[in-house]
C-alpha cells in the first residue's frame, strides 16, 4: 500500500513537471523562416521596418551597410553599401525618408523611402546610436558622451538637444507622462528627462545590477523594463514613482527588449544564444519560454502590427548572416 502511494504520487509529479515543460513549451516564439543575408562582416545592430512597403531595415554594422528586405517574398532587396559603423536605423513615413546613425562619425544618413536613394546628412559629431520616432514630426537619435539630438522628421534638421551625463543607450518615450527614460549604462543610471525643458528630473536604477542596455516600456501598466548585464537581470520600474517593483534573472548579454501588449508578455534578445519570453502579465516577471538561437544574437525587433518578432544573426562559420523571423505564440485564454 505504501510502495503503491509512493508510485502515485511520483507519477503524478512527473506529469505535472511534463505538462509544465508544455506549457513552456508553447509560450516559445516558433521560428517561420530564415532570411538569408549573406556573407555580411562582423556585427549586425539594430532593425526598423518600413510597415507601408512590407520591408524590414537592418543595420550591418561590421559590414558598413544597410540591409533591406522584401518581407512579403522574404528575401534581400536591396544592400546599401558605403556607411560608416550604422547602429540605429528607423523608418519616417511622413517625410518617406530613411534614417540611418552611424558609430564612426556620427552622421545620420537619410535616404528615400521609395526608391532608397540619399537625401541628406545630418552630422552630429560622433557615436551616432539608437533612433526612436517621436511622433509623425520628429525624429530622436542618441549620440556622442551624452545627447538626444531631436530633429524633424521632414528634412532631419536638428531642433533641438537633450544633455545627458553619459552616452546614452536605448531610451524610451512617454507621450502620458512627457518623459523620455534613458538607459545611461556608463553613468550607472536610468536618466529620466522632462520632455518640456530637456532637464534630467530623477535618477533611476539597481544598486546592485549594471549595464542597462535594452529597455522597453508598458505606458498602459506605467511600468518600465531594463534589462542589465550584469548580472542577467530583467527589472521593472514603476513609472509613477521609480520604484522597482520586479526583477528576474534573464539570459545573458541583452541588447534589446520588447513589450507585448496584447500578451502581457516580455521578449528579451540575448547575445549568450537565447530569446526568452517573460510572464508580466501580474505584479512580478517570470521567464517562462528559452528559445536556443545563436551565440552573438542579440539584436531584435518586434512588429507588433505583423505579430512578428525578427532576429538578426550574424555570420556563424560557413553559414551565412540571417534574419530569423518569429512567429509569437498565441495570447493566453482568459
Amino acid at each position: 500500500m505504501v510502495l503503491a502511494r509512493v508510485f502515485v504520487i511520483l507519477a503524478a509529479a512527473a506529469l505535472s513537471i511534463v505538462g509544465a515543460g508544455a506549457r513552456a513549451s508553447d509560450q516559445a516564439p516558433i521560428l517561420e523562416t530564415k532570411v538569408v543575408l549573406g556573407k555580411v562582416a562582423g556585427r549586425i545592430d539594430h532593425l526598423g521596418v518600413d510597415l507601408s512597403r512590407k520591408r524590414l531595415l537592418v543595420a550591418e554594422l561590421g559590414n558598413n551597410s544597410l540591409a533591406v528586405i522584401d518581407l512579403s517574398q522574404d528575401v534581400l532587396f536591396k544592400r546599401i553599401s558605403g556607411l560608416r559603423e550604422p547602429q540605429g536605423v528607423a523608418y519616417a513615413p511622413k517625410g518617406d525618408l530613411i534614417y540611418v546613425a552611424n558609430a564612426r562619425d556620427g552622421a545620420v544618413d537619410l535616404f528615400r523611402g521609395d526608391d532608397l536613394t540619399p537625401a541628406g546628412k545630418v552630422n552630429l559629431g560622433s557615436d551616432a546610436d539608437n533612433i526612436r520616432s517621436d511622433g509623425p514630426d520628429r525624429m530622436i537619435v542618441g549620440y556622442g558622451d551624452g545627447a538626444l539630438a531631436v530633429l524633424d522628421a521632414v528634412t532631419g534638421k536638428k531642433l533641438s538637444e537633450v544633455g545627458l551625463s553619459a552616452h546614452p543607450e536605448s531610451f524610451q518615450l512617454d507621450p502620458a507622462a512627457n518623459r523620455i527614460y534613458v538607459n545611461v549604462p556608463e553613468a550607472h543610471r536610468i536618466a529620466v528627462v522632462d520632455r518640456g525643458t530637456g532637464n534630467e528630473i530623477a535618477r533611476w536604477g539597481s544598486a546592485d545590477a549594471s549595464a542597462n542596455f535594452p529597455m522597453a516600456l508598458d505606458t498602459v501598466g506605467s511600468r518600465l523594463f531594463v534589462g542589465y548585464r550584469s548580472p542577467a537581470t530583467l527589472a521593472a520600474f514603476d513609472t509613477r514613482t521609480g520604484k522597482l517593483i520586479g526583477r528576474t534573472a534573464s539570459c545573458g548579454d541583452a541588447d534589446d527588449i520588447f513589450y507585448d501588449e496584447k500578451r502581457k508578455r516580455v521578449y528579451m534578445s540575448c547575445g549568450e544564444g537565447f530569446l526568452a519570453v517573460f510572464d508580466a502579465s501580474g505584479v512580478g516577471l517570470a521567464e517562462i519560454a528559452r528559445t536556443p538561437t545563436q551565440s552573438g544574437a542579440r539584436t531584435a525587433l518586434f512588429v507588433p502590427e505583423i505579430d512578428r518578432l525578427f532576429l538578426a544573426v550574424r555570420m556563424h562559420g560557413i553559414d551565412p548572416a540571417a534574419i530569423w523571423v518569429f512567429r509569437l505564440a498565441p495570447p493566453p485564454l482568459l
